[in-house]
């Protein structure tokens, strides 16, 4: 499935697409991802970049067995909504795990996955997931 972004955007965004930040409110003190503009706790324009926690737990989830044309290949799709360590929330999918092993309340990690290419010769492009963290 091409995307067809511009080589320029790209380059552009590389920094928020492979990771994790945020904003933090400096009047308030929340945190939000994806970033924001404005507060919507408090109103205010003062927001600065953080790096948040790569782990965290499920919260809820769901699993998607009807995927999109170019997406087949993850079918079944795993999202879910994921507390980081901070608090912040973020709805994400889950890889590495089959969904009947997926569970309310297990620890997950954010890894860098491959999701896209925009052709033989494009740009290849990549994405945060959150996988299970194994114990041991």
């Amino acid at each position: 499935m091409a995307q067809n972004l511009s080589l320029a955007r790209f380059w552009r965004e590389r920094i928020r697409r492979y990771r994790l930040l945020g904003v933090e409110c400096k009047k308030c003190g929340k945190r939000y991802y994806p970033p924001k503009a404005v507060c919507p706790a408090c109103g205010s324009r003062e927001l600065v970049d953080v790096e948040l926690p790569k782990t965290g737990k499920l919260l809820t989830y769901t699993v998607i067995y009807t995927v999109p044309s170019g997406f087949k290949e993850y079918a079944p799709l795993v999202v879910g909504l994921i507390e980081l360590d901070d608090g912040t929330k973020i709805f994400s999918s889950l890889t590495d795990v089959d969904p009947e092993n997926v569970k309310t309340g297990m620890r997950v990690e954010a890894v860098l996955r491959r999701v896209l290419e925009d052709g033989e010769t494009g740009i290849i492009h990549y994405a945060l997931k959150f996988r299970p963290i194994l114990k041991g």
